[in-house]
């Protein structure tokens, strides 16, 4: 059997958001493909029960299923923008419903089914310009949508606080993000929410009178790190404000009559945990594990809460993988899974999970039955994979460091290569799955090399204290971590302590260049989207502030792999996204000039329009590109054979 390849990243398809239908009997999901032609990611909505082939419904995502399950609510674009579209399931072609002038986010349905609530971009009003919408559905000011106005890419940029851009979206020019409904009948549609700040994702309240959803209103929000929870009548109105600063909320659901929140307890650090919020005020909910509840992000896996009769669903992480709890602490899901997504309905559980051989399924589960049922089948079934095996080890001050080591013990075993992969973060950490982005990993494997993934302290999964143990000491708790696991490697004869490198993004594109500081051991080094600098980063980066306040605390030159700069005589490859707010480019140049300076082998690769998460969802081309050229660089300065 063939073994995986580069050009594999063109085959996969990976679901994810999974929805229950009502009566539990069928999942509508969504899936993401790759048009190589058009170097774009697609991305359609398809439906999977028991018995039965999965088939496609629609191009979309974020499909909700009606109250009554006749009909799915989802998301495609309509020339260019997204709008919420409405799929009859006894038959007939999706209509729009909504035409949002800057695009609708997913759609939330009332308890009824008659009214649709989703979040929606607004523009500040052009100068002179009455703020009132224009008249009649479906035209481009439909009733309670305002005119998109004072976007001119060629205005000047006008900021007077931090939050002025985003990783993603850039430059936010006076963008909000607000609340709106939508008459499903009659497609007319209420602004719910006004004013200067943004507004998360709407939860219906049981009676369909409000709306649930975490904002932060104060003026001071770039400098002071907050979020509350608010309801707000759906007709709209003045919000009521139901948390203080007790509780930093990043995220609320109305589950029947319990309203559940997530956030940090306090200031945001450490782990994220759940409450209730009831008549006696906020509750914490006892889940007996010193885990962080993963609610599901780009990047980061897990699922949103929900209810199983009484009992409250969630995701946490564990030692890599996330994990479907149901609480307190009754894990649902087998143990070397990663858990992407997951809904009720009917006393069943439909939810996504990558394991060691696949990049994501939709299962089917049923509470007090043995095993969940797969209803897809998206692995490479042509393709033979190495499976990470998990390994312990123990850093100069005795901590406990668990790590994932991927190669091919098939042959004659020996000492060869070996890839050290730093993850992002720092709070990220790599599960022992199939993984669809990083395919370097299995094309290495193959050739012969060692790749360790390790969960350093400050990765997530390993209890709260090790969650916070670099706090203000990146490079400084951290490196003994990496560098035992390296030695351990090269002690049992796994690794030649000549064919060393080093590579890792984000958090760990930092780390890649700080351990070239204080080491020559390494080869070879590739840094993608790294930071190199952390002074400069805390005022350039759209989480800059926060990095400072909250996670790089203290002595940031001290904590600078620019500082050493003068040490580093590593070979460095440098790849890094054009558009990246949260590591600025400029991170990568001023590595790149120092070294050049300092006539160091280094190469800097700029990928244009790329955001920070270009490596996870941005053009195939891109991403191909990225995994051929840290193939290439190690084998360049490596190879087989010690230079």
């Amino acid at each position: 059997m063939a073994r995986l390849t580069l050009d594999d990243l063109y085959r996969f398809a990976v679901p994810s958001d999974p929805h229950l239908r009502p009566d539990g009997g069928a999942v509508a999901y969504t899936l993401t493909t790759v048009d190589r032609d058009a170097d774009e990611n697609r991305t359609e909505v398809w439906l999977a029960e028991p018995g039965g082939s999965p088939r496609r419904l629609a191009a979309g995502s974020a499909a909700r299923w009606s109250p009554d399950g006749l009909t799915l609510a989802f998301v495609r674009p309509v020339e260019g923008t997204p709008q919420i579209h409405l799929l009859p399931m006894d038959g007939g072609e999706p209509s729009a419903l909504t035409s949002a002038p800057l695009g609708a986010g997913a759609p939330v349905w009332s308890p009824d089914g008659t009214r649709i609530a989703f979040t929606a971009p607004v523009a500040p009003p052009k100068a002179g310009s009455p703020t009132s919408p224009s008249a009649g559905p479906g035209a481009s000011g439909a009733p309670g949508i305002p005119e998109a106005g004072g976007l001119d890419p060629h205005a000047p940029v006008v900021a007077d606080r931090l939050d002025y851009k985003a990783d993603g979206a850039g430059l936010l020019r006076g963008l909000t993000t607000h609340l709106f409904v939508t008459d499903v009948r009659t497609g007319e549609t209420v602004q719910v929410t006004r004013g200067d700040f943004h507004a998360g994702d709407p939860a219906w309240s049981p009676d369909g009178s409000r709306l649930a959803f975490v904002s932060d209103m104060e003026p001071d929000r770039d400098l002071v790190v907050g979020g509350a929870v608010h309801t707000v009548p759906a007709a709209g109105g003045a919000p009521e404000r139901l948390t203080g600063p007790e509780i930093i909320c990043g995220g609320v659901w109305w589950l029947g009559e319990r309203l559940v929140v997530a956030g940090f307890k306090g200031e945001p650090v450490g782990h994220v945990r759940l409450f209730e919020l009831g008549p006696g005020g906020l509750a914490e909910v006892e889940t007996g594990l010193d885990r962080n509840v993963m609610t599901g992000h780009p990047g980061y896996p897990g699922a949103t809460p929900a209810l199983l009769g009484d009992d409250l669903l969630f995701c946490v992480r564990d030692r890599g993988c996330t994990h479907l709890y149901r609480a307190p602490a009754e894990r649902l899901v087998p143990e070397e899974v990663s858990v992407a997504g997951a809904s009720t309905a009917a006393g069943r559980i439909a939810y996504v999970a990558a394991t060691p051989h696949s990049a994501g399924d939709v299962y089917l589960m049923e509470p007090g039955k043995p095993d969940p049922l797969r209803l897809t089948d998206y692995a490479l079934g042509d393709v033979e994979l190495f499976v990470p095996g998990r390994r312990t080890f123990t850093a100069p001050d005795g901590t406990q460091v668990e790590g994932f080591v991927l190669r091919d013990d098939t042959g004659a075993a020996g000492a060869g290569p070996l890839l050290l992969d730093i993850h992002g973060g720092p709070h990220n950490a790599w599960a022992p799955v199939l993984d669809g982005f990083h395919l370097y990993h299995q094309v290495l494997a193959a050739r012969g090399w060692t790749v360790l993934a390790l969960n350093p302290r400050a990765s997530d999964g390993y209890g709260e204290d090790f969650y916070t143990a670099a706090l203000g000491k990146w490079g400084l708790a951290d490196t003994q971590d990496f560098m035992a696991a390296v030695d351990a490697l090269v002690a049992d004869g796994t690794a030649d302590p000549d064919r060393l490198a080093v590579t890792g993004y984000s958090y760990g594109g930092y780390m890649t260049c700080w351990l070239t500081t204080r080491t020559d051991r390494f080869r070879a080094a590739i840094p993608g989207g790294c930071v190199s600098d952390l002074t400069s980063v805390s005022g350039t980066s759209d989480l800059g502030y926060f990095l400072k306040t909250y996670e790089n605390q203290g002595d940031l030159a001290a904590q600078s792999p620019m500082e050493g700069v003068g040490e580093v005589a590593t070979p460095t490859l440098l790849l890094h996204g054009e558009n990246d707010d949260r590591c600025p480019v400029g991170q990568a140049e001023q590595w790149f000039a120092a070294l050049r300076e300092r006539r160091v082998p280094v190469r800097l690769v700029r990928y244009p329009g790329a955001s920070h998460l270009f490596i996870l969802n941005g053009s195939p081309s891109h991403r191909h590109d990225y995994n051929e050229r840290i193939i290439a660089w190690l084998e360049q300065w490596i190879g087989d054979s010690p230079n």
